[in-house]
């Protein structure tokens, strides 16, 4: 999935847009696609369109679609991102739960960035989605501005991603203490401080010490300003030994990060390792190659990361992700 674009599935169905009404075609089958109910003020300003807001969409699409059937929801833009929270598309969902007994998955905040950065996206406590679906699998959140994750139970739930430039430590610390007993998938993209994302590797203890999510099996921590850090203590945290899949890409991972993976507990036995957007001198990353190839993980390595030098002896990295 790219943060610059609007993904295209859900819960492996393909995204549709639910949007004006087009007499010509016939709606898909409720269950067969995932519905994506979004309201761009600056495309949707036409004569031909009668929907004032995103909450007139979304009750137009409860009087359209046989919601029972439904099994995945996108939530994409619902105004002006950086003025209206996420409140506006959870409140109304909450408020129906009643009419979607078959929901599985939900994604809030499918923003491209045309429409806006990822960081100018205002969410919400998102934890009122989980709350009112039982029977939820997926959870997906782009931005973190003002979002909340107090810490939840939710027998369901098997994948949490959160998108962002700067993930709120409270949240992540939220996450950490929660209790998910099916959770298989977690991906949290931590940001950096100048876009709120103040987490430390001490709010990761509740989950890279074991214990807290048995069922995990695919672990993301990606996309932060203390990569290294955070590759120094995925180095010897007990959590690994359950997983098959590390992320730790797109954020400031240098040779010191990959140095504390090697001489770190075996990662062998991993199926793929992602340290995509990197910034490994060759040598590291043939030393990376020849101690994990061999077993047979698929490793990745692709995109090095921007440097840039200041002439005066002091090179600046950055995240893939920021504002």
């Amino acid at each position: 999935m790219d943060h610059d674009e609007n993904t295209d599935e859900l819960l492996g169905l393909p995204a549709f847009d639910f949007s004006s009404p087009d007499r010509t075609r016939d709606l898909p089958e409720p269950e067969t696609v995932a519905w994506r109910i979004s309201h761009d003020p600056y495309r949707s300003s036409d004569d031909s369109d009668p929907d004032i807001d995103i909450a007139a969409r979304f009750q137009r699409f409860l009087a359209t679609v046989d919601t029972t059937r439904v099994r995945a929801l996108i939530f994409g833009i619902w105004g002006e991102a950086y003025e209206d929270d996420s409140s506006v598309v959870i409140e109304p969902l909450v408020a129906a739960k009643d009419r979607f007994p078959a929901l599985e998955a939900v994604f809030v905040g499918d923003i491209e960035a045309e429409q806006s950065e990822i960081s100018w996206i205002e969410q919400s406590d998102v934890t009122r989605v989980l709350d009112a679906f039982p029977g939820l699998r997926e959870l997906k959140i782009r931005g973190g501005t003002k979002l909340q994750f107090p810490a939840v139970k939710h027998e369901r739930l098997h994948t949490l991603r959160f998108e962002s430039g700067g993930l709120p430590g409270e949240v992540v610390r939220g996450v950490c203490d929660s209790e998910l007993p099916a959770l298989e998938r977690l991906e949290m993209w931590l940001g950096v401080d100048n876009y709120g994302g103040d987490s430390t590797v001490a709010d990761l203890a509740g989950l890279l010490s074991g214990g807290r999510f048995p069922a995990l099996r695919h672990l993301g921590l990606q996309n932060s300003e203390i990569q290294d850090e955070i590759a120094t203590a995925v180095a010897a945290a007990p959590i690994v030994a359950q997983l098959a899949s590390l992320n730790l890409s797109m954020g400031i991972l240098t040779d010191a990060g990959a140095e504390a993976l090697l001489e770190g507990q075996p990662l062998t036995h991993l199926k793929t390792l992602d340290l995509h957007h990197n910034f490994f001198s060759e040598a590291m990353e043939q030393r990376l190659r020849d101690a994990l190839e061999p077993s047979g993980v698929q490793l990745d390595l692709s995109e090095k990361g921007d440097e840039d030098d200041d002439g005066e002896g002091e090179v600046w990295r950055y995240t893939a992700v920021a504002e």
